[in-house]
C-alpha cells in the first residue's frame, strides 16, 4: 500500500527537495538584499526565521522519505519529530519574542498557521506510520502544500512587498 512504503513517492520527494533547496537559496537572497528593512519592522525578523524553519523542515522531510531502505519505524519518528520540532521551536521564539509593538494581527497569525499546518501532519504521518494506519505519508501532502504556499507568500513579502 502507498501510504506505508516510500518507493511509490521517491519522484514527489526528489522534487520536493530540489523545490525546497531552491526556496531556501531565495530566501537567503531576499533577506541579504533587504536586511536593513527586516531589522527595521520589528515582526520581520521572526518571519523570516519561521520561513526559514519550514523550509528546512520541508527539506529534511524529503531527505528522510528517500532514505534507502529505512523501516516505517524510523521515518514515522523522524517525520513525527520534524514536525513536533517545527512547532516547538516556533512556539518557544513567540513565547520568548512576545508580540512586537505595533504588529498587526495578520503579520503574527499568518506565520503561526503556516508553521501549524506544515508541522501538524507531520506528526500525524509520524504516528499513522507508527501505527499502520491512519493515512501514513499521504499526510505529509497537506503539509508539503501548505509550507511550500506560506514560504512562498513570505518570500515575496521580504523580496518585494518589504520595498513598498
Amino acid at each position: 500500500m502507498a501510504a506505508y512504503d516510500s518507493g511509490p513517492w521517491v519522484d514527489l520527494y526528489v522534487a520536493m527537495a530540489g523545490a525546497a533547496a531552491a526556496l531556501l537559496g531565495l530566501l537567503f537572497v531576499a533577506v541579504s538584499i533587504n536586511l536593513e528593512q527586516v531589522l527595521r519592522i520589528p515582526w520581520l525578523p521572526l518571519r523570516a526565521g519561521e520561513t526559514l524553519g519550514v523550509l528546512v523542515v520541508l527539506l529534511a522531510t524529503a531527505v528522510f522519505v528517500l532514505v534507502p531502505g529505512q523501516s516505517l519505524t524510523a521515518l514515522g519518528l523522524e517525520l513525527a519529530g520534524t514536525g513536533l520540532s517545527l512547532i516547538g521551536a516556533d512556539g518557544l521564539l513567540r513565547i520568548r519574542r512576545g508580540r512586537p509593538p505595533g504588529a498587526p494581527a495578520r503579520s503574527i497569525v499568518v506565520p503561526a498557521v503556516i508553521v501549524a499546518l506544515t508541522g501538524a501532519p507531520l506528526v500525524v504521518a509520524g504516528a499513522t506510520l507508527l501505527a499502520g494506519a491512519g493515512g501514513g505519508l499521504y499526510w505529509t501532502v497537506p503539509a508539503l502544500l501548505a509550507g511550500f504556499a506560506g514560504a512562498v507568500c513570505n518570500a515575496w513579502v521580504l523580496l518585494i512587498e518589504i520595498l513598498r
